[in-house]
């Protein structure tokens, strides 16, 4: 039975495709939304949200934008229950105990790919079998598997 790849993209690069329209982030985002199958967890929909209410993006982007931008994600992800024992079982942890929770989501989610901005898990790439990427590597790898 085929499916579409599932792909986690971390709170680092949604951030920044929430900020910044047009960016690499933000590119790599509508990507995995036009093609592939958006994995999200509540804990991850929740960091998210939490992190795009700061009023300090409010010079980079209205508040009404950034919750927008959160709905059009819970909208389009396909959502995983991770519970205490799939973050028990991360193995090998993340040195920032925060980003167990994508790892946790990857393995339950059996993602295909992980997106991530941030080096505390693109240093972990492959873990356990699934790659992390830069949302540039991302893209690039689209591009050379359209070229061949």
């Amino acid at each position: 039975m085929s499916r579409n790849l599932r792909v986690v993209v971390d709170t680092s690069t949604l951030v920044s495709a929430a900020l910044y329209t047009g960016s690499v982030p933000d590119l790599a985002l509508t990507k995995v939304m036009d093609y592939f199958d958006l994995c999200a967890s509540a804990e991850t929909l929740a960091e998210l949200e939490q992190v795009l209410d700061r009023r300090k993006f409010d010079r980079y982007r209205e508040r009404d934008a950034r919750i927008a931008f959160v709905t059009t994600i819970r909208r389009h992800s396909h959502l995983f229950a991770v519970d205490l024992a799939d973050l028990s079982a991360v193995d090998p942890p993340c040195r920032d105990p925060k980003d167990n929770h994508f790892l946790a989501l990857a393995q339950v989610a059996e993602a295909d790919l992980l997106i991530s901005s941030d080096t505390d898990l693109l240093i972990l790439h492959p873990w356990r079998g699934i790659p992390i990427v830069t949302p540039a590597d991302f893209l690039a790898q689209l591009i050379e598997s359209s070229q061949g």
